[in-house]
């Protein structure tokens, strides 16, 4: 079953650290129209953070370049693509294992894709050396119907 796209969304800005901010709180206003839960912004937030300071650290060491987001909305999911035609990464699953990080000198935890696993329902790496990469992440939006009897609260 094909799900219909509610909306959508194409943003690209220069690999610079203060866009990270600026790609992070565009997903989350766009994500809005689908009314999640604090918690659910949160993690998509965290999440885009991520994937964009990847691009922005790894993807252009030689320089600047463009990072890439397209957001879609659908009735009850966002689905996330942040891509670069930066370096590329030769091995994926060695990228993915916690603590892995080919700047240890610039403090970085080497965490960001364990992150995004762990905050959003599923995580794609996709990547060629030489032409860049790509990070596709879904997140599904719970349903938020809650009855009255399970809110309510005794002032004593």
């Amino acid at each position: 079953m094909n799900k219909i796209i509610k909306n959508e969304m194409k943003l690209e800005f220069l690999s610079k650290s203060n866009n990270e901010s600026f790609a992070r709180i565009a997903v989350a206003c766009f994500a809005s129209q689908i009314d999640p839960t604090i918690e659910e912004v949160a993690d998509i937030k965290t999440s885009v953070s991520e994937a964009v300071t990847n691009a922005i650290i790894h993807a252009y060491p030689n320089g600047e370049g463009i990072v890439k987001v397209v957001a879609k909305l659908y009735e009850d999911e966002i689905e996330i693509e942040i891509s670069d035609t930066g370096i590329g990464i030769s091995d994926i699953e060695e990228a993915k294992e916690p603590l892995y990080t080919t700047k240890s000198g610039l403090e970085r935890s080497g965490m960001g894709f364990t992150i995004m696993e762990s905050f959003m329902d599923s995580l794609k790496v996709e990547s060629i050396v030489g032409l860049g990469t790509k990070i596709s992440m879904r997140k599904k939006i719970k349903n938020k119907e809650v009855s009255l009897s399970s809110s309510t609260y005794e002032i004593k």
